[in-house]
Parts: C-alpha cells; sequence; structure tokens
C-alpha cells in the first residue's frame, strides 16, 4: 500500500488524467441520459473536455487552468450549455489554485466561487410559479458554500505548508549553524592541544636538555651528581610522554582509550613538584603560598599551572647562568593570584611575546589565551632592576 501512495505522489499528473478520464465518462454518461436537442449537445462538447483538461493539469499550471475554467464557464452561459458533471472541474481548480496557485490567482478564484452560482442562477431561473426570491436565494447560497468551502480548505493547506517549509528552513538553518559551532569548537580543542603541547615540550624537552648537559660536565669528576641528572632525565621524559599521549588521544576518532595511559591535567597542587624538579636543573627558586588553599575550578589550576611552567621555562633560557626565580600564589576571596619574577641578566620583551629567542615559540601568547579563557588577566614585562616579572589574577568565575 506504501508503494502504491509513493507511486502516486511522483506521478500526479498521471493521477489528474486519471480522474478527469472519469470526469469526461460521467458527463458523457450524463448528457446521453438527461438527452436534449442536438446543438446543445455539439456545443457541450468542447465545455466538456475544457473542463476535463481543467481536471488534468490543474497541477501542472493551476493559474492557466483557472483562466480556463472561467472560459468554459462563460461559454457555458453564452451557448446555454447547461450545469451538469462537468462542472465539479471549476470546485476542482478552486480548491487547488486556493493551494498553490499563486495570490492573485487565488483572489480571483474565490470571486468566481461567490459568483458563480448567482449568475448560474440567473442564466437558469428555472420554470414554475413557485421559484421566488426567496427559494432563488437559498438555492444561490446552498450552491456557493461548497466553493466557499474548497477555498477556505486550499487556503489553510497554503498556510500549512508554508509553516511547516519555515520549520524545515529553520531546521536547515540550526543544523548549518551547528555545523559552524562544531568547526569551531574543533579549531579551539586544536589549539588548546597546541598550547598544551607547547607547555608540555617546552618545559620537559628543556629541563632533559639542561640535566643532559650538567651530567656531560660532570660525568668523569662526580659520577653520583651524573647519575641523578640522568635520573631527572629519566622521569621527565616519562612525564612529558604521559602528557603527551594524554594529549594526542583526545585527536583520535572512534578509539578507546587504554586504562592506565593518561594522566589528569596539572593543578596547582602539582607546582610545588614542578618547581621542585626545576630546581634540580640548577635554577633557583623561592617558592610561597599566601593565603587559605581551597579548590579551585579546574580550568583555573591548569592555566596556573601552565602560566608557573611556561615563566620558569622562559627563565631557565633567557635569565643566564646565575639567574634566581620567585613564584607567589595568593588566594583571594575571589581567585586567585600569580607572581612569577627573576632577576636574570633580562631577555629582550620581544622573545618573551614570541616565547622563545628564535621567535618560533608561542609562550606568551599561549599565556594570554589561557588567561583570557577563565577571563582573567596578565600583565608581563621587565622589572625596573632586570629581569621580568610575570603577574596574573585568575578568577573563581569566569567573566565570560
Amino acid at each position: 500500500m506504501q508503494r502504491l501512495y509513493d507511486f502516486l505522489r511522483r506521478h500526479p499528473t498521471g493521477v489528474d488524467t486519471f480522474w478527469a478520464v472519469v470526469l469526461l465518462g460521467l458527463s458523457g454518461l450524463s448528457m446521453v441520459g438527461v438527452g436534449g436537442s442536438t446543438k446543445e449537445r455539439v456545443a457541450a462538447v468542447p465545455v466538456v473536455l475544457g473542463l476535463c483538461v481543467v481536471v488534468a493539469l490543474r497541477r501542472r499550471a493551476p493559474e492557466k487552468m483557472l483562466l480556463l475554467a472561467i472560459a468554459m464557464g462563460v461559454a457555458q452561459l453564452v451557448t446555454g450549455v447547461g450545469p451538469g458533471v462537468m462542472n465539479f472541474a471549476m470546485l476542482v481548480i478552486v480548491f487547488t489554485v486556493a493551494t498553490v496557485g499563486e495570490r492573485w490567482a487565488s483572489r480571483l478564484a474565490l470571486v468566481c466561487a461567490l459568483s458563480a452560482a448567482a449568475l448560474s442562477k440567473v442564466r437558469w431561473p428555472g420554470e414554475g410559479p413557485q421559484t421566488n426570491w426567496a427559494e432563488a436565494t437559498f438555492v444561490v447560497v446552498v450552491l456557493t458554500v461548497p466553493f466557499v468551502l474548497a477555498w477556505v480548505l486550499g487556503d489553510s493547506m497554503r498556510t500549512r505548508r508554508a509553516y511547516f517549509s519555515q520549520l524545515e528552513e529553520r531546521a536547515a538553518r540550526l543544523e548549518r549553524e551547528r555545523e559552524a559551532q562544531s568547526k569551531v569548537a574543533v579549531a579551539a580543542e586544536r589549539a588548546r592541544i597546541a598550547r598544551e603541547l607547547h607547555d608540555v615540550v617546552a618545559h620537559n624537552v628543556s629541563v632533559m636538555v639542561v640535566q643532559a648537559d650538567g651530567a656531560a660536565y660532570v660525568m668523569d669528576a662526580a659520577p653520583d651528581q651524573a647519575k641523578q641528572a640522568l635520573e631527572t632525565i629519566s622521569s621527565t621524559g616519562r612525564q612529558a610522554l604521559a602528557e603527551m599521549r594524554r594529549l594526542l588521544g583526545v585527536l583520535r576518532t572512534g578509539d578507546a582509550p587504554e586504562s592506565g595511559e593518561y594522566v589528569p591535567q596539572p593543578d596547582v597542587d602539582q607546582i610545588g613538584d614542578l618547581i621542585e624538579q626545576v630546581r634540580q636543573t640548577g635554577l633557583a627558586v623561592d617558592f610561597k603560598i599566601e593565603g587559605t588553599p581551597r579548590p579551585l575550578p579546574s580550568g583555573v589550576e591548569l592555566t596556573a599551572y601552565r602560566i608557573v611552567q611556561e615563566a620558569l621555562t622562559n627563565t631557565r633560557k633567557h635569565g643566564g647562568p646565575d639567574a634566581g626565580a620567585s613564584v607567589r600564589l595568593v588566594y583571594f576571596d575571589d581567585g586567585l593570584g600569580l607572581l612569577v619574577e627573576d632577576d636574570g641578566r633580562g631577555a629582550a620583551h620581544e622573545m618573551y611575546e614570541d616565547g622563545g629567542a628564535d621567535g618560533a615559540g608561542h609562550g606568551m601568547i599561549g599565556m594570554r589565551e589561557r588567561v583570557g579563557m577563565v577571563g582573567g588577566t596578565l600583565d608581563a614585562g621587565p622589572r625596573p632592576g632586570g629581569g621580568f616579572r610575570i603577574s596574573a589574577l585568575l578568577p573563581l568565575k569566569s567573566a565570560h
């Protein structure tokens, strides 16, 4: 049954042609049954054929078929071909034009629907003295109602189709917006992963290089120190690999993460371990916490950790061999304050802005992006007496 329904929907003109043939047959039988003169039958033939064409092509060319139906009605009035079964086509075309036709055609169909019965009654008033004006008015009203109902039904279907069309358009627009938002989210996630990879590689590889150089320098004179440096290189390398596995796992599509492969994102509690690791590379770091430590949003904790990590990495790169640094964490009622300073020889401000002396990094840019994501503020620049200062304020609630 569904296949038959789909077939009929795909061939609307064929369906209308079938009903036009049925109307032609019923009209022929009606003419034979009613009788009449040969002249009337001959005059009725083009009217019947024209109205059958109206039914057959009503959905292909509704406006033109409305004009053809009006022409056939005028021909009936002129030639005297009385109303019959074929006039059912006028009811059909009124409904069709009200549903799918142009607005001017719909209004014209309504005018015809209101006047057709009255014109028919004037042209064929009937015989006998019993037909008075009250009876004639009643007949006109009764004959007009089906045409008006056909137009109202067609117009309501037009409104319904327009409403569904708007819903489909809105759904398509929302789908496009969702796709655009998904692309933006993917781009933002990729940028976040790039920042994370930069932080992991820049810090851990820097530590490994410094420790390797130190181990090579004291290999013969102080084997124990060289062994300790190699252990630091090993642990730092494992930590870097674990973080990189976590980040690269995000890029996988359709792969379930292996248990134990990834580690949690760094937080404020791990800043102490980070500073201890930096101290092992030979950089003197003074670390203090002010205020009452308390749980913070994960985004704020990760941002604080990465800022300290990046700042100490830059100090180790550009501060010189005798540089020292200090890190302050201050817990406020509404946020977390960070202050990282060094007293090194002082790299150019542009080097920090680029994140490296080669101008190829994104350290400071990454810091500003991270702080902006949590709604905080960042101030970075050279210290008056030499060295560099990074100050950040991270609110507990994002400003976004």
